[in-house]
């Protein structure tokens, strides 16, 4: 039997090196925390050649006393924490007392420190975990650690570095989250002799994102701040439309340490379901305040990993926190035309999915207008110049409005009351004005055509709004089977039996009970078949079979066991079979009650794929291509 023998230092500390520095990043993270506990509130980061042959970072932190250097490299030395029970509250990044012992047990390191109540600052020499020198130096408050030369001992580990481009990335990478979680700490970063990022130190975090990501992501942010639970969720998400196509910007902290959590991207996703695209990701940088005592960060040697003790107040925390701010504060983007045709209008505005109404509050500024959602206005549609009134009509349904066949033989005209007409003017027949509400304050919009079928075009004071007509009606129809607690359905005059795969007959038969709730009557018929006796009523003329199969599709493809996310998705399918289509004719009539309705609701600003509902263009972008402005 082989005998037990206890392995020497030098190996223990390679074993354990391992686990704390995998490469140039790791190294970077840990003495930048250490630097972070230090009290520094300027931190500088300097590597070369990725990082592979030199780091340097120098902080202005409390510094290491003189007596205290060479316990910086023992194992499990720290001034951290001192009893086990320490472990369940930690408040500091750093706690293990294990990064610059295994550091130092694989590369070159020289210290310089000097602490706040000693004259004398301190260089001190350690390799492959060998002291060698210790001695007396000039040298400001604080701490500089110089690692060269990773690996140097250790070959074998050289071998799984990459390319000097990739680990500069990782290194550039982790210094640019820890920046944005620390913004009262002034960050500057060299790269192969450039500086790249410097930042103000101001506690802004905006301005901090700004320094690091630069325009194209802090412009698309809108700040949360929000408390649930006694805890605390602060820091900036993206706007639904300016959504990315990988997680790469979701950025997450407890308690100022960057964390890696399967929980909280989920909940931050969730509070973008109905609003964003499939296959696209919300951008954010969220700091969670909470009580230490709730969260464990003693997972794993690197610190990135944390368990929580109850994680359902955090995912409630993070997607009310991110749902209010998005649903509050996002504004609509204005359009921005930069081709010089006039065909731009068209093309390249209808392509872009960067846009959103937003009328719900009044700005002080002219021609910018917003309604409060906590009291909706009743919007007008007249001429600029002519205000008529018209005897009140029976109100009639959006779905009213569209489902409508159209008469293209014959057309009727509505004719305006004469009374109250202060001056005469022309009316042009392709726009028939009505007054829904002749309040001083009251907006005015005025529908000025429809392009290719699809998009409504409005104008509003100052600015062109394109709407599209599909979207907006899809959002109308899933918003109204959402907010019915009784889903208005018809018995269908032919029962309709659809023909399925064994796995779109299990999972329909699984969800009879939710089909039942959004409206449909559905049975077993056998065979692999199940017949649908009566539907939503707003699926008038749709393919009913299509539909199931659609229905089918979906819950097999976005498998949960939570009863509403399955509603939302066979709500998904009747809003978008039952809306109008793009194409579809719909008179002028039609389209001032479709917009009217439309405007009338202010949290209809996506469809529920994601794409918006309208974009703007402004009177000064227009005039800019025709040359009238400069």
């Amino acid at each position: 039997m082989p005998r037990i023998h206890v392995l020497p230092k030098e190996v223990y500390s390679l074993i354990a090196a391992g686990e704390v520095v995998e490469r140039p990043m790791s190294i970077v993270k840990e003495m930048i925390e250490n630097s972070i506990d230090a009290g520094a509130k300027h931190i500088t980061v300097e590597i070369k050649n990725g990082g592979t042959t030199y780091i340097r970072i120098t902080d202005d932190g409390c510094g290491i006393q003189k007596e205290d250097i060479k316990k910086v490299f023992i194992s499990h030395a720290t001034s951290k924490i001192s009893t086990g029970a320490d472990l369940d509250s930690i408040a500091t990044l750093g706690f293990r007392g294990e990064a610059m012992a295994s550091i130092a047990a694989v590369a070159k390191v020289e210290l310089l420190t000097k602490s706040d109540d000693e004259e004398m600052g301190v260089r001190y020499e350690i390799a492959g975990g060998e002291e060698i020198d210790l001695s007396d130096a000039g040298c400001p408050q604080g701490t500089t650690v110089v690692v060269r030369d990773i690996f140097f001992n250790v070959p074998a580990r050289m071998k799984f570095l990459k390319k000097d481009v990739t680990e500069g990335n990782a290194v550039q990478g982790i210094v640019e989250r820890i920046a944005i979680s620390n913004p009262d700490i002034s960050f500057r970063f060299i790269r192969e002799g450039r500086q790249v990022m410097i930042t103000a130190g101001n506690g802004d975090l905006k301005s901090t994102i700004y320094s690091v990501y630069g325009a194209e992501l802090s412009e698309t942010l809108v700040p949360v701040q929000y408390s649930y639970g006694g805890m605390k969720l602060n820091g900036y998400v993206s706007r639904p439309h300016q959504s990315r196509k990988s997680r790469a910007m979701q950025f997450f902290f407890i308690n100022g340490r960057l964390v890696d959590s399967r929980l909280a991207k989920a909940a931050l996703e969730q509070a973008y379901k109905n609003l964003i695209m499939v296959g696209r990701f919300p951008a954010g940088v969220l700091n969670i305040e909470m009580d230490t005592k709730l969260v464990d960060v003693n997972v794993h040697p690197a610190k990135i990993e944390v368990r929580f003790v109850n994680e359902k107040p955090i995912f409630d925390l993070i997607y009310y926190g991110v749902k209010t701010a998005v649903e509050q504060q996002d504004t609509i983007k204005e359009g921005k035309l930069n081709d010089n045709s006039i065909s731009s209008i068209y093309s390249e505005q209808i392509k872009t999915h960067s846009s959103k109404i937003d009328f719900f509050k009044k700005e002080e500024k002219p021609n910018q207008l917003k309604f409060s959602s906590a009291s909706p206005k009743t919007w007008s549609v007249a001429s600029p110049k002519i205000p008529i009134k018209r005897e009140p009509v029976e109100e009639e349904t959006i779905e009213e409005v569209v489902s409508e066949k159209p008469n293209t033989e014959e057309k009727t005209e509505v004719i305006p009351r004469t009374e109250n007409i202060v001056e005469a003017q022309p009316i042009e027949k392709t726009v028939q004005p009505v007054i829904i509400d002749e309040k001083d304050d009251t907006p005015v919009f005025k529908v000025v055509g429809e392009a290719f079928r699809t998009y409504i075009i409005v104008e509003i004071e100052n600015d062109l709004y394109y709407i599209d007509k599909h979207a907006a009606h899809e959002r109308m129809n899933f918003e109204k089977l959402k907010a019915e607690t009784n889903i208005s359905s018809q018995i269908l005059l032919m029962p309709v039996a659809v023909k399925l795969s064994a796995e779109e007959y299990s999972v329909i038969l699984e969800n009879i009970p939710v089909l039942s709730k959004c409206g449909f009557e559905v049975e077993d018929f056998g065979n692999l078949s199940v017949i649908v006796r009566e539907a939503p009523s707003m699926l008038d003329g749709v393919d009913i079979q299509d539909l199931i199969l659609e229905i089918a599709e979906k819950l097999l493809e976005n498998k949960t066991d939570i009863e509403p996310d399955k509603m939302d998705w066979i709500f998904h399918s009747t809003a978008c079979r039952s809306a109008v289509k793009g194409g579809d004719y719909t008179s002028e009539q039609e389209r001032e009650l479709f917009v009217e309705k439309l405007l009338s609701m202010p949290n209809i600003r996506y469809c529920p794929h994601g794409r918006p509902v309208m974009i703007k263009i402004s009177r000064y972008e227009l005039e800019k291509q025709f040359g009238r402005i400069q």
